[in-house]
């Protein structure tokens, strides 16, 4: 009982010495033992307790911001007297002022510190992802350049704040995709409560400006509508002060603008998900375990009727595209064109159906084990496949109700009632298969000796034979190291095989779907079914929450079936 009285009161300054003295089975190297697991552990607590605690206060400040701009943005919408559009473009210029301010101040501050960045995440911000991000971010700037050339041109009846926005607007697209271009991987150990709040105040800003953007594009759609129908009725009667001027370099403007418009929405949404997985990066500690020795790299070897079938689909796809846009954009659109459009997505969709089905399939049958690490990136591209799957699916079952409660023995109703339940069938059975095959490990082939390794052997060769290889010998051993990197590759199993075919096959159904609404090909509206049914706003605003989340689904699938090609 003295004893350990006397090891509560003094502290254990010399453990080595008293544990080379004390035999290892008594009680006091037990408790000093247990001491210092209590002591390591409650250390651990208040880190997860600290790290928790930050991204409580972030997200809780980008919460406040987003829902500040929304009320900003709806205020705008239905009482264009009180809050108008550029009362919203200073509220947004002043939020990308500040994200400015943050994210220079992580170039070249935060990101230079001492042991700031020790570990990367080498699952985030694949090439892929980092390369959508200039593509779109390519395009919305030249969406505001001819936003800027446009309202230059209309200068007499345009504010000023609608040159100054865009410019601001090039500015932010310019610094974030340098930004996310070479740090979208940064695991930061330094200033993590700042770090936190300014990536999640980014995040804020882009869905804030997604979300004016969706909104702006329907208010656009809903005029050109209109428009439309008001032009049947009284042709020539122009009596709108401010309109484009009858010159080539104002309709070069004004149709490129339409044309780049859906590009500045993907560009939002895909910097939001990198930014979140930096933002659940901050602090994490990536153990050894955690990185791939292997590292899969995509290769177009072994797949033969994926590619074939899929390059029939999108070749197919773009026809049945231009067609439905030379009639959709006339003066009416034809019954045929309909039918043309829907009968399309009729035939393509079963058989993406089929496809992800049997890899899903496949997936259940071979043996992979499941890659149960902790990955951020994995757990998001679950939860946005999960959630902009919901806009075509909530669209196709608004679609279901109005033709079943209307006539769907009609041809062209038949055509969507089908479309309508394909797709929802379609989303749900290639979600399963792409969040299946990113729980998978990932195939270990081996590869065939490299050059400079085959160099080396011999170099050595030569070291120890003193003498050279002949130009026989030398044929002879690349004919074997031919033969076994094919020998090596054949013996890919048919699972594997088929994995590769199916993936590349969705892959390019996935980007010719992606290419048809993104440019405007939007029958859901245009067929004028569910708006006659719902009525004119109450249809638009359910495309409008519907149509960008559908986009954007496609765009994302891609990347998760190019992930499941290349472990397959």
């Amino acid at each position: 009982m003295s004893d350990n009285k006397v090891s509560r009161q003094k502290p254990c300054h010399h453990c080595k010495n008293r544990s080379a003295s004390v035999p290892p089975g008594t009680s006091t190297i037990h408790y000093e033992k247990f001491w210092l697991y209590r002591h390591c552990s409650s250390v651990q607590q208040r880190d997860r307790h600290a790290q928790k605690a930050g991204q409580l206060f972030s997200g809780l400040l980008a919460m406040n911001v987003v829902f500040l701009g929304s009320a900003f943005i709806s205020s705008m919408i239905f009482n264009h007297v009180a809050i108008t559009l550029a009362d919203v473009w200073i509220l947004l210029s002043i939020l990308k002022v500040l994200c400015l301010c943050w994210v220079i101040y992580y170039l070249l501050g935060t990101s230079r510190q001492p042991h700031a960045v020790l570990y990367r995440d080498s699952h985030a911000g694949p090439i892929w992802v980092r390369g959508s991000v200039l593509l779109f971010g390519s395009f919305s700037i030249l969406l505001n350049v001819f936003q800027i050339g446009y309202s230059a041109i209309l200068i007499q009846c345009k504010s000023r704040v609608e040159i100054v926005f865009p410019s601001i607007e090039i500015l932010f697209i310019c610094t974030q995709a340098f930004f996310l271009w070479h740090h979208s991987k940064d695991c930061v150990q330094v200033q993590h409560n700042f770090t936190r709040c300014g990536l999640m105040l980014t995040i804020a800003t882009n869905l804030l400006l997604w979300l004016l953007a969706v909104t702006n594009d329907t208010t656009h759609m809903e005029i050109e509508s209109q428009l439309r129908e008001v032009e049947q009725r009284f042709a020539g009667n122009d009596t709108t002060s401010c309109t484009c001027p009858n010159t080539t370099l104002c309709k070069v403007f004004q149709k490129g603008y339409i044309l780049l418009y859906p590009f500045n929405t993907e560009f939002c949404l895909v910097c939001s998900s990198v930014l979140y997985v930096m933002w659940k990066n901050v602090g994490r500690r990536i153990s050894h375990h955690h990185v791939p020795h292997i590292k899969p790299k995509f290769k177009l070897q072994g797949v033969v009727f994926g590619p074939l079938l899929g390059v029939i689909a999108v070749i197919v796809g773009i026809c049945v595209f231009m067609i439905y846009q030379v009639q959709a954009t006339g003066s009416t659109a034809s019954h045929q064109v309909f039918v043309m459009y829907y009968s399309y997505y009729v035939v393509l969709l079963p058989l993406m159906s089929v496809g992800a089905v049997i890899g899903t399939i496949i997936h259940a049958l071979e043996k992979r084990e499941l890659d149960t690490l902790k990955n951020p990136t994995r757990s998001l591209d679950a939860i946005l496949l999960m959630g902009a799957a919901l806009g075509q699916i909530g669209m196709s079952y608004f679609s279901i109700v109005a033709i079943v409660a209307t006539d769907p023995r009609d041809l062209l109703n038949s055509l969507i009632l089908s479309h309508s339940v394909l797709l929802i069938f379609q989303n749900i059975t290639q979600n399963v298969f792409i969040i299946d095959g990113l729980h998978r490990q990932p195939f270990h082939t081996p590869m065939p000796p490299s050059k400079e390794e085959e160099m080396k052997e011999e170099e050595i060769h030569e070291a120890h034979d003193q003498r050279s290889v002949s130009m026989l010998e030398l044929g002879q051993e690349i004919r074997k190291v031919s033969i076994s990197y094919i020998q090596s590759y054949s013996h890919l199993s048919w699972k594997r095989r088929v994995l590769r075919e199916i993936s590349f096959f969705l892959v390019l159904c996935n980007i010719i779907l992606w290419v048809m609404p993104t440019f405007g090909a939007h029958p859901v509206f245009e067929n004028g079914l569910e708006k006659s049914f719902y009525g004119y706003s109450t249809w638009f605003a359910i495309v409008n929450f519907g149509l960008p989340l559908a986009v954007f689904y496609r765009m994302h699938s891609v990347g998760g079936l190019l992930e499941v090609y290349v472990t397959a």
